[in-house]
């Protein structure tokens, strides 16, 4: 099971620890966004330190209408106490986990200030 909390601002906050396939490590929080149907996204301060390798651009409708293009990278995010091969979306915002790697998983949120965020391996 993978923990978190819930901030002042009511953004479900997890902890993850994010690789790079040279063996780069950081730990990081990340905001677990039910609207992102990516696998995770960080910021091109953190691709930058870690070093992780490009793949190709992509595309996204935004919730405004208007399209977004992106960078895409590899890396491996330790996910439930695994390591998991992910594309990481470069995004000039918070890290972000998406619908895609809360894939086959149960998430909870108590959306108070401090309440818990629980996300459980379905059967």
């Amino acid at each position: 099971m993978i923990t978190g909390e819930v901030t002042a601002d009511r953004e479900a906050i997890i902890r993850l620890v994010v690789r790079s396939p040279s063996d780069g490590e950081l730990e990081i929080d990340a905001i677990a966004d039910t609207g992102f149907d990516g696998w995770l996204s960080l910021p091109p301060s953190l691709i930058s330190r870690l070093g992780l390798p490009w793949r190709q651009r992509g595309r996204a409708l935004l919730a405004d209408g208007s399209e977004s293009i992106f960078d895409i990278y590899e890396g491996i995010v330790v996910w439930d106490g695994h390591a998991r091969r992910v594309t990481l979306d470069e995004a000039d915002t918070a890290p972000l986990v998406g619908m895609s790697l809360l894939g086959g998983y149960e998430l909870t949120i108590q959306v108070r200030t401090g309440g818990s965020v629980a996300i459980a391996r379905l059967p």
